[in-house]
């Protein structure tokens, strides 16, 4: 299984999202969405935390030499 990019898990939120504003979806359906797109968010804002880390060692990694 290919790794997702947090471009792609962004756009798949936006996709579910779309999906969520259908007035023709059923409860079931929207609680299905809603719970897929937490994840999918929730999995992108730790991709960001890991980012930030990153950026925060190497800019103390560079401030050394």
């Amino acid at each position: 299984m290919k790794a997702e990019t947090f471009e792609t898990k962004l756009e798949e939120s936006k996709k579910i999202l779309n999906q969520l504003m259908d007035p023709a979806i059923t409860l079931e359906e929207s609680l299905k969405l809603y719970e897929d797109g937490l994840k999918k968010i929730k999995s992108a804002q730790k991709m960001i935390e890991e980012a930030k880390v990153k950026i925060e060692t190497i800019e103390k990694n560079s401030s050394k030499s």
